[in-house]
Order: C-alpha cells, then structure tokens, then sequence
C-alpha cells in the first residue's frame, strides 16, 4: 500500500510538472494580450525553465523583450527559437528586426531571406528587407523589395517607397 501511494504521489508530481510549463505559457500569454509584458516574460521563463525545448516559449518571449527593447534578449530569444525550430520564419523576421535595429544590416537581410525562404508571403519581411538593402545602398534590391510587399499588401512598403525610390 505504501509503494503504490508512493507510486501515486510521483505520477501526480510528473503529469503536474509536464502541465506546468503550458500552464506558465497559457498564462504568459494572457499577460502579454493584457500588456503585461515584464509578467509575461516572468512566466514565459518559467516555462523554459521547465521545458528547454519549448521554442514557442523562446519566440514569444523574445518578442515581449523586443518590445521592451532588450534588443539582445529579443536576440538570444529568437536564435534560440531557430536552433530548436529552423522552419519558424517569424523568429527569422524577428532576429531580422533585431538586426535592423542594431544596425546589422547584412545580418537583417539574411534573416530574411531565410524568412522568406520559409514563408514567401511575408510582405513584414519584404518590407524589412528592403529597408536593410536601402541602409546598405542596394537600391534596385531594396525597390524590388518594397514592390513585392506591397503586391503582398504592406501600406508601410508603399510609404517606404515613396520615399526611397524616386
């Protein structure tokens, strides 16, 4: 009867500890809709802390960081959420904003294309992309870039071209 009670509480104990990481998630992710972002953050690291592989956790957290613009947070987030999942293409866009915003333009542009590689539908990374290549000068790409993410439905691509390509 003792060994069966033991074997009781320990399966209690896993099942809980497996649900504990969703739940910190589930509740990460209603503080972040609530604009909570240091609370979501709080239980998005608790759900790492309980599940090192779960990308998703990595992801969201990374974008709470980017807003409270912990750039290098937002970029440990998103690089780790591609080691773990390379067909995310939003951590791709995301590591792309980051880099955009550090002023790493090349490194803007890769992520990108990897994004786009994944998802040729993203007019964000198009326009992003194009924002980048006309930080470097490239003109005709970054053109090219906004073009394709206005057919794609971007109103900042137009804007963004407008002003760069007279």
């Amino acid at each position: 009867m003792k060994n069966l009670l033991i074997a009781s509480i320990m399966m209690l104990t896993c099942s809980t500890w497996a649900q504990s990481a969703t739940a910190y998630f589930d509740k990460a992710m209603k503080k972040a809709e609530a604009g909570n972002t240091k609370g979501a953050i709080a239980d998005y690291t608790k759900a790492i802390n309980m599940n090192t592989k779960f990308a998703e956790a990595y992801y969201n957290r990374g974008v709470a960081k980017f807003k409270l613009n912990d750039l290098k947070g937002a970029q440990t987030d998103f690089s780790k959420t591609i080691d773990l999942d390379s067909m995310n293409a939003d951590a791709f866009t995301g590591r792309a904003n980051v880099n955009y915003k550090l002023q790493n333009f090349q490194g803007a542009i890769d992520d990108c294309t990897s994004s786009l590689g994944l998802n040729p539908k993203d007019y964000i990374a198009y326009n992003l992309r194009g924002l980048a290549y006309n930080s470097i000068g490239d003109k005709k790409n970054s053109c090219k870039d906004f073009t394709k993410a206005i057919e794609l439905g971007s109103q900042s691509a137009a804007k963004n071209k407008a002003t760069f390509c007279k």
